[in-house]
């Protein structure tokens, strides 16, 4: 079964200095915590706060090229956890034909935020990363009140990567 997830926020990680998505199950309280790229998370977060390049960069490039060619991104869906790194698909339709197109979380996030399509996750993954014991409850606890992040205070350290 798959859980339809949203962005819940973007922080760094205190340990390894990483940016990390936090995605949560609109039907609950679960929380997946995603490490992703530097670059990555600038692409996600500038999404997020309606930032436009005066250029396009890689996912907008990327959506751009689907879009030219006609196909339609339905949803994306985190597919997997395997020895601590998460896979993805980006679900498509192109010519009445549905393709999955292989992805990492971060760049699948990244275009699922630009396409405007539903984020999932496998629940396997979801009980895997709780096992697993990715993050400590307490790094994610700032995330489990009812108010909505401020993106700004939330991405403060990502400022510090420069392009």
């Amino acid at each position: 079964m798959e859980l339809e997830m949203k962005i819940r926020g973007l922080l760094m990680d205190p340990t390894t200095n990483s940016p990390i998505v936090i995605l949560k199950d609109i039907n609950s309280e679960a929380m997946l915590p995603i490490w992703v790229g530097p670059f990555e998370a600038n692409s996600i977060a500038s999404e997020i706060e309606k930032l436009a390049p005066p250029r396009p960069m890689t996912h907008d490039l990327l959506r751009n090229a689907i879009n030219l060619f006609g196909a339609e991104i339905h949803r994306i869906v985190v597919t997997e956890l395997r020895d601590n790194t998460f896979y993805a698909v980006i679900e498509m339709e192109w010519q009445g034909s549905r393709m999955m197109l292989d992805a990492r979380p971060s760049d699948a996030i990244a275009l699922a935020l630009r396409a405007d399509c539903p984020i999932y996750v496998n629940e396997e993954v979801l009980k895997s990363s709780q096992n697993v014991g990715l993050v400590e409850s307490d790094e994610i606890e700032a995330f489990q009140d009812d108010e909505e992040v401020e993106w700004p205070e939330e991405l403060g350290d990502l400022n510090d990567y420069k392009m």
